[in-house]
């Protein structure tokens, strides 16, 4: 019962990050209404969660190395729970719900990245990269159920309210750990050294793959917040109906990496061939948007723009993990992560300065999907068999 009860326990990690940003999509504009906020700061409403996010997710990381993964991730809920609770009394107060925010941002940072490393220390070789294939999979769940989630609770109770949904899941994650997970006693002081020499020969490998990623990330919640926009104030969309929008384009990204992390199993050959179909599934469609770009073209390249990204994210996920032993691998997986969060940060802001000109932001994203074409190139001539699943 246990052994079947911990995959759904860490999956649910990525889902509690995921609600974090994409819950509030399909509801920003009644946020900044109750709070006055003008339009050009409607990104930050995000980002206000995510910077936070991506800043201390190496520090988590690295505590996790230290004193366990356990106690890191059960420290981060509590203080995503405080978060949560103080975005539920500011529907008034801007100040207050910022603050809210940036603690959710905080306590966040314990989740995704320290999920994937805590698969990698309790899984070995096939049934580890069928479980970070799994671990994506409730990534893509969330991002799917988190705008239906937030326009439905919207539409039923005041958008504060709907905040209470952190706080129950908070406290289901933390009993399922209780009663799944057993915490890590001892102490050890990483050793900066090691993981420097580590890092440096694993450099070419890593970084190209922390980028890609990141990138990817940062054009799916860039291209999710215009959509958000563009169908509220261009075909007057709202409610339930505006979060089923979402449900396309993120459907695929969450199909594709299930289909992927089921057959990726250990073949470092197979998944550098996912890779590359991914970086080209994800660049093609962003480019013809150049040329084709109303509402049903729009839906249509984006949702096999990020079908693309769904094959990408697991064997990234992959790479990394399987790639360095478990004393560092809090720490790499972390500086992933808030590659991946500073990508997921930034898009907002970014597409709500673009999005006045919509052709220029077409522009700007496939430029950003050619530069991973790129880095695959890189990665595929230079770093083919640095990858090795049979580190611990």
């Amino acid at each position: 019962m246990r052994d079947k009860l911990l995959p759904f326990i860490i999956g649910l990690l990525p889902i509690l990050m995921v609600l974090g940003n994409s819950m509030l999509i399909p509801i920003i504009p009644r946020i900044e209404a109750d709070l006055h906020l003008s339009s050009g700061w409607s990104g930050f409403i995000l980002s206000s969660f995510t910077i936070p996010a991506a800043l201390v997710i190496p520090f988590a990381g690295a505590l996790s190395d230290r004193y366990g993964r356990k106690r890191i991730i059960t420290i981060s809920l509590w203080v995503m729970i405080l978060g949560s609770v103080l975005c539920i009394f500011s529907r008034e107060y801007v100040g207050l719900f910022m603050l809210g925010r940036g603690l959710q941002g905080v306590g966040a940072a314990g989740t995704t990245p320290l999920a994937m490393a805590l698969i990698g220390d309790l899984y070995q070789e096939q049934e580890r990269s069928k479980m970070l294939g799994s671990l994506e999979v409730f990534n893509g769940i969330g991002k799917v159920v988190a705008p239906i989630t937030g326009a439905t609770l919207a539409q039923l109770v005041l958008w504060n309210q709907s905040f209470w949904v952190f706080p129950l899941l908070s406290i289901l994650i933390l009993l399922g750990l209780r009663n799944t997970v057993e915490s890590k006693k001892e102490s050890h002081k990483m050793d900066k050294k090691a993981f420097f020499t580590l890092f440096m020969s694993k450099s070419r490998l890593l970084i190209p793959l922390y980028l890609i990623g990141g990138a990817g990330l940062f054009l799916l919640f860039g291209m999710l917040f215009y959509l958000s926009y563009h169908i509220e104030n261009t075909f007057h969309i709202d409610g339930f109906f505006k979060g089923f929008s979402f449900i396309f384009p993120l459907g695929a990204m969450t199909m594709c990496s299930y289909w992927c992390g089921k057959r990726l199993k250990t073949d470092e050959e197979l998944g550098w061939a996912y890779l590359k179909y991914g970086v080209v599934m994800m660049s093609i469609p962003l480019g013809l948007l150049n040329l084709l770009s109303a509402l049903g073209f729009l839906m249509f390249f984006i949702t096999l723009s990020f079908g693309g990204l769904g094959l990408m994210l697991p064997v990234i996920n992959t790479f990394i993990t399987g790639s360095v032993p478990e004393q560092q691998r809090g720490l790499i997986v972390s500086l992933y992560g808030a590659v991946r969060f500073g990508g997921v940060a930034m898009g907002p802001i970014a597409f709500g300065v673009w999005r006045v000109d919509p052709t220029q932001m077409y522009a700007i994203a496939f430029s950003f999907s050619i530069i991973n074409v790129f880095l695959f190139i890189f990665l595929s001539l230079r770093t083919k068999g640095e990858f090795h699943p049979e580190i611990q």
